[in-house]
């Protein structure tokens, strides 16, 4: 099944506003209260260069009555099950609790609604979100992220899901699914970024004050021991570096910046990012590249050159093997209007998919 999941846009004129993508989040008894409010407070924070809301964001409960939340108190939303008939993008938050988690089943109605749902939008769940996808249908034969923790269970419940409990989300296309609560964080991030290119979506980062950018196949297990008193561990040298792109710059360089040996600062660096360093520095260039190609006329190898790509072949190398495209289709995506992309780690050629 194909469905279209790219923003709708017009030409505004002086008094036109641009049409908003229309966001449902569905919320669930059981819910987690913190990712309830992430698509409002992330996509609904997106905007275009004059400040117009790109996202229309509207939390619903099936029968629009009150649901109680994992933290203890009620919410009551404003909009009942038929924003789902509306939306381009139907959200499901993680839930505590529940057939759902345990039997691997939800109530009729809701498997309906969300399978009439994913006729028409693209469908994301948050962390323990997935287990209510793959309880309606919806994950079957897909690749499909959960909180690391929820994983024995979600295998057991549903072994024809194709789990990866090593990644923070996981995008295919129509369905994405994401890990713990900063896995939320990041995949609204990787949405606008999808619709909207890496300008809009570090805007948001930066009005939220989180991280622009984290690899959707990152690992879960990431070790974040407590630093020794003076030890400041890598992230003086990530900032560092991320000034730097345009440099030849060598694992030894990242290390004798940090004034450490190549082999402790291999393992502390991934220790603290989950990632190696040399993969770390890559996706920065390549996000840096993505960002010049969508945000600036200059020529293929200047950006190359300005992302650390020592030669354009290089650079389309890169950006072929990490979104699927060449940088001239890359930017004419983007200059066209907003149309999906695929995804910024693991592309594939059949379309966006971010799996390890």
């Amino acid at each position: 099944m194909t469905v279209e999941t790219s923003v709708e846009s017009i030409d505004p004129g002086p008094d036109t506003a641009p049409v908003r993508h229309e966001v449902a989040v569905l919320a669930l008894p059981g819910t987690i209260a913190f990712e309830l409010g992430l698509p409002h407070r992330l996509l609904g924070s997106a905007v275009d260069e004059d400040e117009r809301p790109l996202y229309r964001v509207r939390v619903a409960t099936l029968d629009g009555g009150p649901v109680r939340t994992s933290a203890g108190f009620s919410v009551m939303p404003e909009h009942d099950g038929s924003v789902l008939e509306r939306a381009q993008t139907v959200v499901v938050p993680g839930i505590y609790g529940g057939t759902a988690m345990t039997e691997g089943r939800v109530p009729d109605e809701l498997r309906d609604a969300l399978q009439a749902a994913a006729t028409h939008a693209r469908v994301l769940s948050i962390c323990t979100g997935a287990f209510v996808l793959a309880s309606a249908g919806l994950l079957n034969g897909r690749p499909a992220t959960t909180h690391w923790m929820h994983a024995p269970a979600f295998r057991r419940l549903f072994p024809a899901v194709a789990l990866d409990a090593d990644v923070l989300f996981v995008d295919d296309g129509d369905v994405l699914t994401s890990a713990g609560n900063a896995a939320g964080i990041d995949l609204m991030l990787h949405l606008v970024r999808r619709d909207h290119g890496s300008e809009v979506a570090t805007r948001v980062a930066r009005r939220n004050v989180v991280a622009p950018w984290r690899e959707g196949g990152q690992s879960q297990f990431v070790e974040r021991p407590v630093p020794e008193p003076g030890d400041f561990g890598t992230a003086e040298t990530r900032a560092w570096a991320a000034e730097r792109l345009s440099e030849p710059l060598t694992l030894a360089d990242l290390a004798a910046h940090a004034r450490m040996s190549v082999r402790t600062f291999t393992r502390r660096f991934r220790d603290e990012t989950g990632i190696s360093p040399l993969r770390w520095l890559a996706a920065q260039r390549i996000a840096l590249a993505r960002q010049l190609l969508e945000s600036t006329d200059s020529s293929v190898d200047r950006v190359a050159a300005a992302a650390g790509f020592r030669t354009p072949a290089s650079l389309r190398q890169h950006l072929r093997a990490a979104i699927g495209v060449s940088p001239l289709a890359y930017r004419r995506t983007f200059r066209g209007g907003g149309v999906t992309v695929p995804s910024p780690v693991l592309g594939t050629t059949s379309g966006p998919r971010l799996v390890r």
